[in-house]
């Protein structure tokens, strides 16, 4: 039976996520994940035309995410609870399942991540969740606690290197970081 486009198009990300976190997104090449697939590389191309379009797919899904978050966000009152609940739906969408590959992809192959647009609109996407985090309260430090704790969730990936941890206990680490500053963040008046 023939595999689907969507299922084609999901192995190559699987396969190329896999070789970007083991040799680095600049030591990968596209004929390199296609012999891992055991394809050739015009059977690659018809999916993606380059590395750069791979990691596209990787972060659309992730900006689908964060974009469907500042929306229910703006939707609530701006209170420590919303911001409670807005944290953990954030961790649940960026590192439930199979995601924490991707997050470790991204923590790896940061300079990369820079240069390209998908990595641009990731970080505008990324300030836009921390002005929600901290609406209500516009000063300095409610900003860069806001900031820090989508840091808490996404350092513990690599931060937490406590042996024999689970994906949960980590989770549960970094929410409990980032409560303790959102903690601080005055409600709106």
């Amino acid at each position: 039976m023939r595999e689907s486009t969507g299922g084609t198009r999901q192995r190559i990300q699987a396969v190329a996520l896999e070789l970007f976190t083991e040799q680095g997104y600049e030591r990968t090449s596209l004929r390199e994940i296609a012999e891992r697939l055991g394809v050739t590389k015009a059977a690659l191309y018809y999916h993606f035309k380059s590395k750069d379009e791979i990691v596209n797919s990787f972060v659309e899904d992730r900006l689908r995410r964060i974009d469907d978050l500042i929306e229910w966000a703006r939707t609530q009152p701006a209170t420590l609870t919303t911001r409670h609940a807005l944290i953990s739906r954030y961790a649940e969408a960026m590192f439930g399942g199979e995601l924490p590959s991707v997050m470790r992809f991204f923590e790896q192959n940061q300079t990369v991540l820079k240069s390209l647009s998908a990595g641009m609109q990731m970080r505008e996407r990324m300030m836009r969740l921390a002005n929600e985090l901290c609406r209500g309260d516009e000063s300095p430090q409610a900003q860069l606690r806001a900031t820090l704790c989508l840091f808490a969730v996404h350092t513990s990936w690599f931060a937490i290197r406590a042996p024999g941890i689970t994906e949960d206990e980590r989770t549960k680490i970094a929410l409990d970081v980032a409560d303790e500053l959102l903690a601080k963040i005055a409600d709106a008046d």
